[in-house]
């Protein structure tokens, strides 16, 4: 496998959805098609802190991570977070994922970020492998308000 990582394109989006909504169904998750096109047009906005890259693999997109940046009330400088990790599952096992995370660390590394963190279901076995490998399980606890924002 010859894995090239570069920067989501306009070009990409028939694929990016693929994946994208492999990941969704994973989560076993439905997104309106409107946040759908959101989340796309805030991939390719340069203005907006939301980024994403691929894994080619033979001219094929096979992999596909989002990220930002966040500030931090613990931390002088920001942190990067890994907020979607996705590698199609005909694709799976060879260093695609690991590859994804190392070009996002190095990339919050030249950005000057204090710390790269992600979440997963405590039952993604397969994924806690690979994650297990870069760190211990933080045991932190995620609580959720869904929230109706007033205009």
């Amino acid at each position: 496998m010859t894995l090239l990582l570069r920067e989501l394109e306009i070009g990409d989006r028939a694929r990016w959805q693929e994946l994208w909504s492999g990941y969704l169904t994973f989560y076993k998750t439905a997104l309106a098609a409107s946040q759908t096109e959101l989340t796309w047009n805030r991939l390719l906005d340069p203005a907006y802190d939301s980024h994403c890259l691929v894994a080619v693999d033979q001219d094929q997109i096979i992999g596909i991570t989002h990220y930002s940046f966040q500030n931090s009330t613990w931390a002088p400088i920001d942190y990067c977070y890994l907020e979607d990790l996705y590698v199609d599952e005909n694709a799976r096992g060879n260093g695609a994922g690991r590859a994804l995370i190392n070009a996002v660390k190095e990339i919050a590394e030249r950005h000057g970020s204090s710390r790269l963190y992600w979440n997963t279901d405590s039952t993604n076995v397969t994924a806690r492998k690979l994650y297990d490998s870069y760190a211990a399980e933080s045991g932190k606890v995620q609580y959720r308000i869904q929230l109706s924002p007033k205009k």
